[in-house]
């Protein structure tokens, strides 16, 4: 194995009585939730403390199946237009960022209510504001119907954005070289597909403006990178996730693009054993909204098939933590 293989403890390893030959799983670290999700789940769940049950939330919080159905438990109630949601009740918007048009009309109906973007996401729409400002026409690098992009295109006048999801979408738009225009992206993306699109935007229009920074946010990038050291070790990447969740999905590609067949799964019992046939080491990871007991869940599953050994591949440390809205934080 790499140097970046980290082994775990001993107390790590589980024996099964199933039979085939031994198994080692390469953890990838970091995986799962990131702090934007983190702050997400606090928001509804710091809201059903402080107000009681039932709390709305706008669109799912994060695309997971499984923290969806759990913070139902607890009393969230999931809608997907404010007119659902009772004049006297609290209501959450979804990490994923909202149109312009959705405070404003909590605002004119006096709800109370909590802006769960991830400031990630706020930072994109605070850049296409300023570069509205200076009358730039706005390409958006993204996938077309996704919640972020949604959100992000709704924070400026219709007309003042256009959507491009490949190269191909590059060489149809209609600006001329010289044209007044800036680029901003999705924040869950592919980071080699996104560096190969700007490419093209800037070789098309040499100055189109760009952020200072790059909008991918820092976990979609940091669990990429892990999935680049593990899959060119393993046999078989398996990456834990929603099918709606566009950084799970990318994490699926990028293992695919180095050679490694991998699958998106929800939960353990989604794995079929046959896919373990001629598999000695497995690829684990998990998407930016799966919690860590559904890693824990499918090493369990395996355990039950194979002598599992876990190694965990370390391509970044994450210490980031974002504020609460003040109204929840004391």
């Amino acid at each position: 194995m790499n140097d970046g293989l980290q082994k775990a403890d001993s107390g790590d390893i589980s024996l099964a009585d199933g039979v085939g030959a031994p198994l080692t799983l390469l953890i990838a670290a970091p995986r799962g939730f990131c702090a934007g999700v983190d702050r997400a789940i606090d928001i509804v769940e710091r809201a059903l403390d402080r107000y009681g049950a039932p709390v709305y939330v706008r669109h799912e919080i994060v695309h997971n199946r499984f923290v969806v159905e759990r913070l139902k438990a607890k009393g969230a109630v999931f809608v997907d237009e404010l007119d659902e949601v009772p004049n006297d009740a609290p209501v959450v918007f979804s990490a994923h960022g909202v149109p312009k048009s959705v405070p404003a009309e909590a605002e004119q109906r006096d709800l109370l209510y909590f802006d769960a973007t991830c400031p990630l996401v706020s930072k994109v729409h605070r850049q296409a504001e300023r570069q509205a400002e200076k009358d730039r026409h706005i390409i958006f690098i993204g996938h077309a119907g996704h919640p972020e992009v949604v959100g992000t295109m709704g924070q400026l006048d219709p007309g003042s954005m256009t959507l491009v999801e490949t190269i191909a979408d590059v060489d149809a738009l209609p600006f001329t070289p010289d044209a007044k225009l800036a680029f901003l992206t999705q924040t869950t993306l592919s980071v080699d597909d996104t560096a190969e699109i700007v490419l093209a935007l800037r070789s098309r229009y040499p100055d189109i403006a760009g952020p200072k920074a790059e909008d991918i946010c820092y976990a979609t990038s940091n669990r990429q990178a892990a999935v680049k050291r593990i899959a060119p070790e393993s046999d078989l990447v398996l990456v834990i996730g929603a099918p709606n969740s566009s950084n799970s999905l990318r994490l699926v590609e990028v293992a695919e693009r180095l050679g490694t067949p991998a699958k998106l799964i929800e939960r353990a019992g989604d794995i079929d054993p046959s896919w373990l046939d001629g598999v000695t080491t497995i690829g684990l990871t998990a998407g930016a909204s799966a919690p860590e007991e559904l890693v824990r869940e499918v090493v369990d599953r395996l355990a039950e098939w194979r002598a599992v050994t876990e190694e965990t591949v370390t391509a970044a440390d994450e210490k980031m933590v974002f504020k609460l809205p003040r109204r929840l934080s004391d």
